[in-house]
């Protein structure tokens, strides 16, 4: 077992449209949710580690609130990340190269705030970002969560939930 710890990073998307004739998967940010995507990365590089790793959902808003935060790492985009249940999330962080220290997921709800909250362990976590978490998860909002197991040994209850951020 590894002494160093790691840093799991949950961002949903940010405000998507909702134009007409435009199938779910391919609906693009707002407006709103442009400025707030830049706002994202903005927090995500002044208030956490580098990231190492970004493993993204297909969704057209997705792959577009990703580019607003100007994040430059790696990116592995995963259809399974779309419309995904927590373990499926959780799956695919297992899979996530090994060497990355910093791993960022850009996903949907519910499962962001399923995944936050089930890898968080009761002692040790923040309990008022779990609180906030478990009222609502919205757009924009990052999860930080800090964990001692290798991405692939990661599981329910492995991993502290630093703090909650929503950026506006």
């Amino acid at each position: 077992m590894s002494d160093r710890y790691r840093t799991l990073l949950l961002l949903r998307h940010a405000k998507s449209d909702y134009p007409p004739g435009v199938t779910d998967h391919e609906r693009p940010l707002a407006a709103r949710g442009r400025r707030e995507a830049a706002l994202a990365g903005d927090w995500l590089r002044a208030n956490t580690p580098p990231v190492d790793l970004v493993l993204c959902s297909t969704a057209t808003r997705t792959r577009e609130t990703l580019s607003r935060t100007r994040i430059d790492a790696p990116v592995r985009y995963r259809d399974r990340l779309y419309d995904a249940t927590p373990g499926t999330v959780i799956e695919e962080i297992n899979l996530a190269d090994p060497e990355a220290e910093t791993l960022l997921v850009i996903g949907h709800e519910p499962a962001m705030s399923s995944v936050a909250l089930g890898l968080a362990t009761a002692e040790g976590s923040n309990t008022t970002a779990a609180e906030h978490i478990s009222m609502k998860f919205p757009t924009s909002a990052i999860a930080v969560l800090r964990t001692a197991q290798p991405w692939d040994q990661l599981t329910l209850n492995s991993a502290a939930l630093v703090t909650f951020h929503v950026p506006r």
